[in-house]
């Protein structure tokens, strides 16, 4: 594919961004999530993760997807990482090779998802994905048990030890996995990014080199406010920051994913569209509640931030 191998710096809050559907359809939006980078670029992330998890990739098509990184590429003023998983591997490569032709910093690769595949078959999609589409940006894995196949400790390490990957986002949540990443980087060089808000300060405090966050898409100043702490050796204000971002996430954990983050976002002043399934009575009444609660923390919280 011709272009030379780009570097990125592994520091600091990748945000997570949610997208959404035009109103009535199965088409992507492309116009929020455009606004939304320079939303979050302006707010001190670091970079942008784009159609992971969060970003709901899994609703939209493959034209849409590739649509919306090469605007995305364009746009954005921060490094942007292309998520470009699928639930095949042609897929996979067709969304890989388009993400690198686009301009995107690296790309962010789950297994494949809701068929259950063996780790020897997931080690050979990873590795004959890493051969077709070159190393031209770096390459993270992506663990994230939750929605897709796990990724087993030995099956990272043998990843890793061809060269072939940067290092890997751990979603899990898992804090005996992660520390296990931890000690296996004490013997290799790999990128270890935490993908797991819960554990985010404990992940950085023990030596992880980046989060990408979920919450950030919505608070983006409250988790930058705290890498920047733990990086400056500010622990208690770190502390508080971490104590404000898990209240957050009490209050987003009783809806489905990423349903709290998209009304944050919402409520921060940005389109995006709601929920890809209508909630029930119970589930509306809550979030009208998390409107009046979010609105009278928001202020308070991003106080935390200058304390």
């Amino acid at each position: 594919m011709g272009r030379v191998a780009k570097e990125l710096h592994w520091k600091g809050v990748f945000a997570a961004a949610v997208s959404s559907p035009r109103k009535g359809t199965q088409e992507m939006d492309l116009s929020s999530p455009l606004e939304l980078l320079d939303f979050l670029a302006e707010r001190g992330v670091a970079g942008v993760a784009l159609l992971g998890s969060t970003g709901e990739f899994l609703h939209y098509s493959l034209e849409d997807r590739i649509r919306l990184i090469f605007l995305a590429a364009k746009r954005s003023r921060v490094p942007l990482i292309a998520g470009v998983t699928h639930s095949t591997y042609s897929g996979t490569v067709e969304l890989a090779g388009e993400a690198i032709r686009s301009g995107a910093d690296a790309l962010l690769v789950m297994p494949p998802y809701f068929f259950r595949y063996s780790q020897e078959d997931i080690s050979r999609f990873y590795v004959e994905l890493a051969n077709e589409v070159g190393q031209q940006v770096p390459l993270l894995l992506y663990n994230i048990p939750q929605f897709s196949n796990p990724l087993h400790p030995a099956t990272v390490r043998d990843l890793l030890d061809t060269g072939l990957f940067a290092g890997i986002k751990d979603s899990s949540g898992d804090w005996d996995f992660f520390q296990g990443l931890l000690e296996l980087r004490r013997t290799r060089p790999f990128a270890l990014v935490c993908g797991n808000d819960r554990i985010a300060l404990r992940a950085l405090r023990e030596g992880a080199d980046a989060v990408i966050s979920g919450c950030a898409c919505a608070i983006p100043e409250i988790v930058a406010g705290l890498e920047g702490a733990v990086s400056s050796g500010a622990i208690a204000k770190a502390e508080v920051l971490d104590m404000r971002l898990r209240e957050f996430i009490e209050k987003i954990e009783c809806f489905p994913v990423p349903v709290g983050v998209k009304r944050a976002v919402q409520l921060r002043g940005q389109k995006v569209a709601g929920t890809a399934v209508p909630l029930s009575a119970t589930g509306v009444a809550l979030l009208q509640e998390f409107d009046q609660w979010f609105q009278g923390w928001l202020p308070q919280a991003l106080e935390n931030i200058n304390a």
